[in-house]
Protein backbone atom coordinates (compact mmCIF):
# COMPACT_ATOMS: atom_id res chain seq x y z
CA UNK A 1 0.00 0.00 0.00
CA UNK A 2 2.68 2.36 0.33
CA UNK A 3 3.42 2.37 -3.52
CA UNK A 4 3.65 5.96 -4.77
CA UNK A 5 2.67 7.47 -8.28
CA UNK A 6 5.60 8.80 -9.98
CA UNK A 7 5.90 12.57 -10.59
CA UNK A 8 6.82 13.92 -14.31
CA UNK A 9 7.89 17.36 -14.79
CA UNK A 10 7.22 19.17 -18.02
CA UNK A 11 9.86 21.86 -18.46
CA UNK A 12 11.17 23.92 -21.38
CA UNK A 13 11.52 27.10 -22.90
CA UNK A 14 8.29 29.71 -22.28
CA UNK A 15 5.75 28.87 -25.41
CA UNK A 16 7.25 25.91 -26.87
CA UNK A 17 3.61 24.52 -25.94
CA UNK A 18 3.96 22.45 -22.73
CA UNK A 19 0.13 23.45 -21.14
CA UNK A 20 -1.20 22.91 -24.64
CA UNK A 21 1.00 19.12 -24.25
CA UNK A 22 0.13 18.86 -21.05
CA UNK A 23 -3.49 19.30 -21.93
CA UNK A 24 -2.79 16.24 -24.17
CA UNK A 25 -1.63 13.80 -21.55
CA UNK A 26 -4.04 13.95 -18.92
CA UNK A 27 -6.96 14.21 -21.55
CA UNK A 28 -8.80 17.36 -20.59
CA UNK A 29 -8.07 20.91 -21.26
CA UNK A 30 -7.26 22.01 -17.95
CA UNK A 31 -4.03 23.90 -17.74
CA UNK A 32 -4.44 27.34 -19.24
CA UNK A 33 -3.17 27.65 -22.62
CA UNK A 34 -2.78 31.36 -24.47
CA UNK A 35 -0.32 32.56 -26.93
CA UNK A 36 1.43 34.56 -24.99
CA UNK A 37 4.77 33.19 -23.10
CA UNK A 38 4.57 33.02 -19.00
CA UNK A 39 1.02 32.36 -18.18
CA UNK A 40 2.47 29.21 -16.30
CA UNK A 41 3.93 30.47 -13.35
CA UNK A 42 3.76 28.19 -10.62
CA UNK A 43 4.39 24.21 -10.54
CA UNK A 44 0.67 23.10 -11.51
CA UNK A 45 0.42 19.46 -10.87
CA UNK A 46 -2.36 16.96 -12.53
CA UNK A 47 -3.25 13.53 -12.24
CA UNK A 48 -2.83 11.70 -15.66
CA UNK A 49 -3.02 7.72 -16.82
CA UNK A 50 -1.87 5.87 -19.54
CA UNK A 51 -2.19 2.29 -20.02
CA UNK A 52 -3.29 1.50 -16.87
CA UNK A 53 -0.77 3.48 -15.30
CA UNK A 54 -1.16 6.49 -12.98
CA UNK A 55 1.40 9.26 -12.83
CA UNK A 56 1.37 13.11 -11.85
CA UNK A 57 2.17 15.54 -14.46
CA UNK A 58 3.88 18.70 -13.05
CA UNK A 59 3.52 21.84 -15.61
CA UNK A 60 5.63 24.33 -14.75
CA UNK A 61 6.26 28.15 -16.04
CA UNK A 62 8.86 28.67 -19.24
CA UNK A 63 12.23 28.15 -18.09
CA UNK A 64 14.92 30.99 -18.70
CA UNK A 65 18.04 30.15 -17.08
CA UNK A 66 19.14 33.69 -17.79
CA UNK A 67 15.57 35.11 -16.85
CA UNK A 68 16.04 38.09 -14.24
CA UNK A 69 13.20 39.21 -12.00
CA UNK A 70 9.96 37.54 -11.96
CA UNK A 71 11.07 35.34 -14.84
CA UNK A 72 13.73 34.50 -12.95
CA UNK A 73 11.13 33.17 -9.81
CA UNK A 74 9.66 31.56 -12.38
CA UNK A 75 12.73 29.08 -13.99
CA UNK A 76 13.42 28.66 -9.92
CA UNK A 77 10.06 26.72 -10.00
CA UNK A 78 10.23 24.52 -12.79
CA UNK A 79 14.16 23.79 -11.43
CA UNK A 80 12.33 22.85 -8.09
CA UNK A 81 10.16 20.88 -10.26
CA UNK A 82 13.05 18.85 -11.88
CA UNK A 83 14.22 17.88 -8.58
CA UNK A 84 11.22 16.83 -6.88
CA UNK A 85 9.95 14.40 -9.92
CA UNK A 86 10.80 10.80 -10.87
CA UNK A 87 11.50 11.81 -14.24
CA UNK A 88 11.88 14.75 -16.97
CA UNK A 89 9.68 15.55 -20.41
CA UNK A 90 11.61 17.91 -22.11
CA UNK A 91 9.40 20.04 -24.03
CA UNK A 92 11.74 22.14 -27.26
CA UNK A 93 9.87 23.73 -30.17
CA UNK A 94 11.00 21.51 -33.78
CA UNK A 95 10.51 24.84 -35.66
CA UNK A 96 12.59 26.96 -34.64
CA UNK A 97 15.52 24.11 -33.55
CA UNK A 98 18.18 24.32 -30.72
CA UNK A 99 18.43 27.60 -28.80
CA UNK A 100 21.13 28.95 -26.36
CA UNK A 101 18.74 28.89 -23.76
CA UNK A 102 17.52 25.43 -24.67
CA UNK A 103 21.20 24.08 -24.22
CA UNK A 104 21.75 25.84 -20.82
CA UNK A 105 18.43 23.93 -19.76
CA UNK A 106 20.16 20.65 -20.94
CA UNK A 107 23.39 21.34 -18.88
CA UNK A 108 20.85 21.71 -15.63
CA UNK A 109 18.84 18.39 -16.41
CA UNK A 110 22.17 16.57 -16.59
CA UNK A 111 23.74 17.42 -13.27
CA UNK A 112 20.04 17.01 -12.48
CA UNK A 113 20.65 12.87 -12.77
CA UNK A 114 17.00 12.05 -13.78
CA UNK A 115 16.14 10.30 -16.89
CA UNK A 116 15.05 12.27 -19.56
CA UNK A 117 12.26 12.02 -22.54
CA UNK A 118 13.03 14.57 -25.42
CA UNK A 119 9.72 15.58 -27.30
CA UNK A 120 10.12 18.05 -30.30
CA UNK A 121 6.50 19.53 -30.58
CA UNK A 122 4.93 21.67 -33.01
CA UNK A 123 5.82 18.53 -35.62
CA UNK A 124 2.78 18.43 -37.20
CA UNK A 125 3.27 17.20 -40.41
CA UNK A 126 6.62 14.72 -42.14
CA UNK A 127 8.52 18.14 -42.72
CA UNK A 128 8.10 18.46 -38.94
CA UNK A 129 9.78 15.00 -38.26
CA UNK A 130 12.88 15.81 -40.02
CA UNK A 131 13.24 19.53 -38.08
CA UNK A 132 12.72 17.16 -34.65
CA UNK A 133 15.53 14.82 -36.45
CA UNK A 134 18.37 17.80 -35.81
CA UNK A 135 17.65 17.66 -31.98
CA UNK A 136 19.28 14.68 -31.26
CA UNK A 137 22.22 17.02 -31.47
CA UNK A 138 21.17 18.26 -27.75
CA UNK A 139 22.72 15.00 -26.79
CA UNK A 140 19.27 13.63 -24.23
CA UNK A 141 18.56 10.50 -26.92
CA UNK A 142 15.99 9.96 -29.26
CA UNK A 143 12.99 12.73 -29.81
CA UNK A 144 10.07 12.09 -29.87
CA UNK A 145 8.69 14.59 -32.85
CA UNK A 146 5.00 15.33 -31.65
CA UNK A 147 1.79 17.71 -32.37
CA UNK A 148 0.15 18.89 -29.10
CA UNK A 149 -2.07 20.72 -30.72
CA UNK A 150 -3.48 18.31 -33.05
CA UNK A 151 -2.46 14.82 -31.05
CA UNK A 152 0.03 13.52 -33.34
CA UNK A 153 2.63 11.35 -32.09
CA UNK A 154 1.91 11.94 -28.42
CA UNK A 155 0.69 7.89 -28.09
CA UNK A 156 4.46 7.22 -28.95
CA UNK A 157 5.69 9.76 -26.77
CA UNK A 158 3.47 8.75 -23.24
CA UNK A 159 5.03 5.35 -23.98
CA UNK A 160 8.39 6.71 -23.89
CA UNK A 161 7.49 8.88 -20.96
CA UNK A 162 6.36 5.19 -19.15
CA UNK A 163 9.31 3.71 -19.87
CA UNK A 164 11.26 6.46 -17.87
CA UNK A 165 8.96 6.61 -14.82
CA UNK A 166 8.85 4.06 -12.26
CA UNK A 167 6.14 1.60 -11.78
CA UNK A 168 3.21 2.94 -10.83
CA UNK A 169 0.43 1.05 -8.67
CA UNK A 170 -1.84 -0.61 -11.66
CA UNK A 171 -5.13 0.73 -12.65
CA UNK A 172 -6.78 -2.79 -12.05
CA UNK A 173 -10.22 -1.48 -11.73
CA UNK A 174 -13.07 -3.19 -9.08
CA UNK A 175 -11.24 -5.53 -7.14
CA UNK A 176 -13.59 -5.61 -4.43
CA UNK A 177 -16.40 -7.57 -6.78
CA UNK A 178 -16.42 -10.32 -4.03
CA UNK A 179 -17.94 -10.20 -0.79
CA UNK A 180 -16.15 -7.26 1.87
CA UNK A 181 -13.40 -8.84 4.14
CA UNK A 182 -14.00 -8.15 7.99
CA UNK A 183 -11.53 -9.46 10.62
CA UNK A 184 -13.21 -9.59 14.01
CA UNK A 185 -10.34 -8.79 16.59
CA UNK A 186 -9.50 -8.54 20.52
CA UNK A 187 -8.56 -9.75 23.27
CA UNK A 188 -9.75 -13.22 24.66
CA UNK A 189 -13.61 -13.19 26.12
CA UNK A 190 -14.10 -10.37 25.10
CA UNK A 191 -17.05 -11.71 22.98
CA UNK A 192 -16.02 -11.78 19.09
CA UNK A 193 -17.33 -15.38 18.53
CA UNK A 194 -20.98 -14.57 20.03
CA UNK A 195 -21.04 -11.37 17.82
CA UNK A 196 -20.37 -13.29 14.66
CA UNK A 197 -22.99 -16.19 15.75
CA UNK A 198 -25.48 -13.45 16.06
CA UNK A 199 -24.65 -11.66 12.67
CA UNK A 200 -24.65 -15.10 11.63
CA UNK A 201 -28.24 -15.89 13.26
CA UNK A 202 -26.91 -19.12 13.97
CA UNK A 203 -24.31 -21.38 15.95
CA UNK A 204 -21.42 -20.67 13.12
CA UNK A 205 -18.44 -20.79 16.14
CA UNK A 206 -17.82 -22.10 18.93
CA UNK A 207 -18.59 -19.76 22.02
CA UNK A 208 -17.42 -20.58 25.77
CA UNK A 209 -16.71 -18.44 29.03
CA UNK A 210 -13.43 -20.16 28.96
CA UNK A 211 -11.13 -17.30 27.10
CA UNK A 212 -8.82 -18.72 23.92
CA UNK A 213 -11.39 -20.98 22.52
CA UNK A 214 -10.80 -19.53 19.16
CA UNK A 215 -7.55 -20.42 17.94
CA UNK A 216 -7.16 -20.03 14.25
CA UNK A 217 -9.13 -17.99 12.01
CA UNK A 218 -12.66 -18.48 10.95
CA UNK A 219 -13.77 -17.10 7.69
CA UNK A 220 -17.74 -17.45 7.20
CA UNK A 221 -19.70 -15.88 4.80
CA UNK A 222 -22.45 -14.24 6.33
CA UNK A 223 -25.77 -12.15 4.61
CA UNK A 224 -26.26 -9.48 6.47
CA UNK A 225 -28.46 -6.04 5.88
CA UNK A 226 -29.15 -7.35 2.21
CA UNK A 227 -25.55 -8.19 1.40
CA UNK A 228 -22.93 -10.54 1.32
CA UNK A 229 -20.24 -10.18 3.97
CA UNK A 230 -16.76 -12.42 4.82
CA UNK A 231 -16.03 -12.04 8.53
CA UNK A 232 -13.19 -13.44 9.81
CA UNK A 233 -13.52 -14.44 13.78
CA UNK A 234 -9.43 -14.27 14.78
CA UNK A 235 -7.99 -15.53 17.95
CA UNK A 236 -8.12 -13.14 21.40
CA UNK A 237 -4.77 -11.55 21.31
CA UNK A 238 -3.73 -12.19 24.35
CA UNK A 239 0.46 -10.63 24.41
CA UNK A 240 2.70 -9.32 22.41
CA UNK A 241 3.54 -11.93 19.45
CA UNK A 242 7.28 -12.00 21.03
CA UNK A 243 6.32 -12.80 24.45
CA UNK A 244 3.80 -15.83 23.56
CA UNK A 245 4.67 -19.12 23.43
CA UNK A 246 3.00 -22.71 22.24
CA UNK A 247 -0.45 -22.50 20.42
CA UNK A 248 -0.56 -18.62 21.70
CA UNK A 249 2.44 -17.54 19.30
CA UNK A 250 0.99 -19.14 16.05
CA UNK A 251 -2.74 -17.55 16.95
CA UNK A 252 -1.34 -14.45 17.37
CA UNK A 253 0.70 -14.67 13.58
CA UNK A 254 -2.63 -16.16 11.87
CA UNK A 255 -4.39 -13.46 13.86
CA UNK A 256 -1.73 -10.72 12.46
CA UNK A 257 -2.12 -12.48 9.02
CA UNK A 258 -6.16 -12.33 9.26
CA UNK A 259 -5.91 -8.75 9.51
CA UNK A 260 -3.91 -8.37 6.97
CA UNK A 261 -6.04 -10.25 4.59
CA UNK A 262 -9.11 -8.00 5.32
CA UNK A 263 -10.53 -4.84 4.36
CA UNK A 264 -12.07 -3.61 8.05
CA UNK A 265 -11.64 -4.73 11.01
CA UNK A 266 -14.17 -4.48 13.97
CA UNK A 267 -12.46 -3.97 17.07
CA UNK A 268 -14.31 -5.73 19.95
CA UNK A 269 -13.89 -4.07 23.62
CA UNK A 270 -15.66 -5.60 26.38
CA UNK A 271 -17.70 -1.86 27.88
CA UNK A 272 -18.08 -3.66 31.17
CA UNK A 273 -14.17 -3.55 31.79
CA UNK A 274 -11.61 -0.82 32.19
CA UNK A 275 -9.87 -0.56 28.62
CA UNK A 276 -6.37 -1.97 28.74
CA UNK A 277 -2.62 -1.85 27.94
CA UNK A 278 -3.73 -4.52 25.29
CA UNK A 279 -6.84 -3.11 23.48
CA UNK A 280 -5.03 -0.30 22.73
CA UNK A 281 -1.86 -2.22 21.19
CA UNK A 282 -4.35 -4.37 19.11
CA UNK A 283 -5.70 -1.16 18.12
CA UNK A 284 -2.46 0.87 16.97
CA UNK A 285 -1.64 -2.49 15.14
CA UNK A 286 -4.90 -2.09 13.00
CA UNK A 287 -3.93 1.16 12.37
CA UNK A 288 -0.59 0.13 11.52
CA UNK A 289 -1.14 -2.38 9.27
CA UNK A 290 -3.70 0.31 7.20
CA UNK A 291 -7.09 -1.53 7.66
CA UNK A 292 -10.07 0.36 8.51
CA UNK A 293 -11.46 0.50 11.70
CA UNK A 294 -14.17 0.50 13.53
CA UNK A 295 -14.23 -0.07 17.39
CA UNK A 296 -17.53 -1.99 19.13
CA UNK A 297 -18.00 -1.96 23.16
CA UNK A 298 -19.76 -5.13 23.67
CA UNK A 299 -21.52 -6.20 26.98
CA UNK A 300 -23.27 -2.89 26.63
CA UNK A 301 -26.09 -4.67 29.07
CA UNK A 302 -23.65 -4.71 32.23
CA UNK A 303 -22.29 -1.00 32.04
CA UNK A 304 -24.22 1.32 34.36
CA UNK A 305 -23.89 4.69 34.15
CA UNK A 306 -20.79 4.73 37.07
CA UNK A 307 -18.96 2.68 34.25
CA UNK A 308 -20.57 4.89 31.46
CA UNK A 309 -19.24 7.96 32.90
CA UNK A 310 -15.16 6.27 33.76
CA UNK A 311 -15.43 4.60 30.21
CA UNK A 312 -16.24 8.08 28.51
CA UNK A 313 -12.88 8.87 30.24
CA UNK A 314 -10.87 6.42 28.97
CA UNK A 315 -12.10 6.52 25.46
CA UNK A 316 -10.74 10.35 25.67
CA UNK A 317 -7.02 9.49 27.41
CA UNK A 318 -6.80 5.67 25.67
CA UNK A 319 -8.16 6.10 22.43
CA UNK A 320 -7.39 9.39 20.98
CA UNK A 321 -4.66 8.44 18.69
CA UNK A 322 -7.52 6.58 17.23
CA UNK A 323 -10.13 9.27 17.53
CA UNK A 324 -11.33 8.97 14.28
CA UNK A 325 -12.75 5.26 14.43
CA UNK A 326 -16.42 5.54 14.67
CA UNK A 327 -17.49 3.29 17.88
CA UNK A 328 -21.01 1.62 18.72
CA UNK A 329 -21.91 0.29 21.97
CA UNK A 330 -23.60 -2.89 21.97
CA UNK A 331 -24.41 -6.25 23.09
CA UNK A 332 -23.90 -9.61 20.76
CA UNK A 333 -25.46 -12.07 22.97
CA UNK A 334 -28.96 -10.38 23.18
CA UNK A 335 -28.12 -8.49 19.39
CA UNK A 336 -28.98 -4.96 20.66
CA UNK A 337 -27.73 -2.47 18.55
CA UNK A 338 -25.78 -4.98 16.16
CA UNK A 339 -27.59 -3.51 13.05
CA UNK A 340 -26.00 -1.13 13.51
CA UNK A 341 -22.27 -2.18 12.54
CA UNK A 342 -23.33 -2.53 8.88
CA UNK A 343 -23.87 1.63 8.79
CA UNK A 344 -20.20 1.97 9.96
CA UNK A 345 -18.60 -0.13 7.83
CA UNK A 346 -20.29 1.12 5.11
CA UNK A 347 -19.05 4.20 6.22
CA UNK A 348 -15.26 3.38 7.24
CA UNK A 349 -15.16 1.43 4.17
CA UNK A 350 -15.69 4.75 1.66
CA UNK A 351 -13.49 6.50 3.71
CA UNK A 352 -10.87 4.03 3.44
CA UNK A 353 -11.30 4.16 -0.22
CA UNK A 354 -11.49 8.13 -0.90
CA UNK A 355 -9.49 9.83 -3.00
CA UNK A 356 -8.72 13.72 -3.68
CA UNK A 357 -8.11 15.16 -6.61
CA UNK A 358 -4.86 16.50 -7.16
CA UNK A 359 -5.98 19.83 -7.89
CA UNK A 360 -8.46 19.92 -5.36
CA UNK A 361 -5.36 18.91 -2.65
CA UNK A 362 -3.21 21.56 -3.42
CA UNK A 363 -5.52 23.82 -3.49
CA UNK A 364 -6.29 23.02 -0.08
CA UNK A 365 -2.65 22.68 1.24
CA UNK A 366 -2.31 26.43 -0.68
CA UNK A 367 -4.86 27.82 1.84
CA UNK A 368 -3.67 25.84 5.17
CA UNK A 369 -0.37 26.61 4.51
CA UNK A 370 -0.90 30.30 3.97
CA UNK A 371 -2.81 30.71 6.84
CA UNK A 372 -0.71 28.39 9.18
CA UNK A 373 2.71 28.81 7.79
CA UNK A 374 5.44 25.78 9.00
CA UNK A 375 7.33 27.63 11.97
CA UNK A 376 10.57 28.80 11.83
CA UNK A 377 13.43 26.73 13.34
CA UNK A 378 17.10 28.26 13.48
CA UNK A 379 16.75 30.97 10.70
CA UNK A 380 14.72 27.73 8.30
CA UNK A 381 11.08 27.53 7.27
CA UNK A 382 10.41 24.26 5.08
CA UNK A 383 7.67 24.42 3.08
CA UNK A 384 5.31 21.93 1.07
CA UNK A 385 5.92 22.72 -2.60
CA UNK A 386 3.03 20.64 -3.87
CA UNK A 387 1.16 17.29 -2.81
CA UNK A 388 -0.88 13.72 -4.58
CA UNK A 389 -2.25 11.51 -2.93
CA UNK A 390 -0.50 8.64 -4.09
CA UNK A 391 -2.86 5.73 -3.05
CA UNK A 392 -5.91 4.62 -1.04
CA UNK A 393 -6.79 2.06 1.09
CA UNK A 394 -5.59 3.65 3.14
CA UNK A 395 -5.39 7.00 1.66
CA UNK A 396 -1.51 7.94 1.51
CA UNK A 397 -0.42 11.32 0.60
CA UNK A 398 3.38 12.14 -0.15
CA UNK A 399 3.86 15.87 0.04
CA UNK A 400 6.78 17.20 -1.48
CA UNK A 401 8.93 19.89 0.67
CA UNK A 402 11.76 22.26 0.67
CA UNK A 403 12.94 20.44 4.15
CA UNK A 404 12.22 18.48 6.76
CA UNK A 405 8.85 18.97 7.94
CA UNK A 406 7.95 18.60 12.40
CA UNK A 407 5.95 15.82 13.52
CA UNK A 408 3.82 18.00 14.65
CA UNK A 409 3.37 19.94 11.66
CA UNK A 410 2.45 16.58 9.96
CA UNK A 411 0.05 16.13 12.16
CA UNK A 412 -1.77 19.37 11.73
CA UNK A 413 -1.79 19.32 7.98
CA UNK A 414 -3.87 15.01 8.77
CA UNK A 415 -6.02 16.71 11.31
CA UNK A 416 -7.13 19.49 8.81
CA UNK A 417 -7.15 16.87 5.82
CA UNK A 418 -9.55 14.73 7.81
CA UNK A 419 -11.93 18.08 8.80
CA UNK A 420 -11.75 18.93 5.03
CA UNK A 421 -12.40 15.87 2.74
CA UNK A 422 -13.31 13.27 5.91
CA UNK A 423 -11.32 9.83 5.51
CA UNK A 424 -14.02 8.56 8.51
CA UNK A 425 -12.74 5.08 10.01
CA UNK A 426 -9.23 4.90 7.96
CA UNK A 427 -6.05 5.74 8.54
CA UNK A 428 -4.25 8.43 6.53
CA UNK A 429 -0.69 8.12 5.99
CA UNK A 430 1.91 11.37 5.11
CA UNK A 431 5.15 10.44 3.41
CA UNK A 432 7.72 13.38 2.41
CA UNK A 433 9.72 13.45 -0.35
CA UNK A 434 12.06 16.28 0.65
CA UNK A 435 14.38 18.28 -2.34
CA UNK A 436 17.92 17.70 -2.45
CA UNK A 437 20.07 20.75 -2.14
CA UNK A 438 21.37 21.34 -5.71
CA UNK A 439 25.10 21.15 -5.64
CA UNK A 440 27.00 23.86 -6.72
Amino acid sequence: MDEQVPVLAVVGRPNVGKSTLVNRIIGRREAVVQDVPGVTRDRVPYDANWNGRAFTVVDTGGWDPDARGLAERIAAQAEIAVQVADAVLFVVDATVGITDADAAVVQTLRRAGKPVVLAANKADDQRGDLLAAELWNLGLGEPHPVSALHGRGSGDLLDAVLGALPEAPPDTGDEHAGPRRVAIVGKPNVGKSSLLNRLAGQERVVVDDVSGTTVDPVDELVEFDGRLWRFIDTAGIRKRVREASGHEYYASLRTNAAIERAEVAVMVVDGSEPITEQDTRIISSVAESGRALVICFNKWDLVDDERRYYLDREIERELVQVSWAPRINLTARTGWHVDRLARALDTVLEGWQTRIGTGALNSFLGRLIAEHPHPVRRGKQPKVLFGTQASIEPPTFVLFTSGRLEDTYVRFIERRLREEFGFAGSPVHIQQRVREKRKR
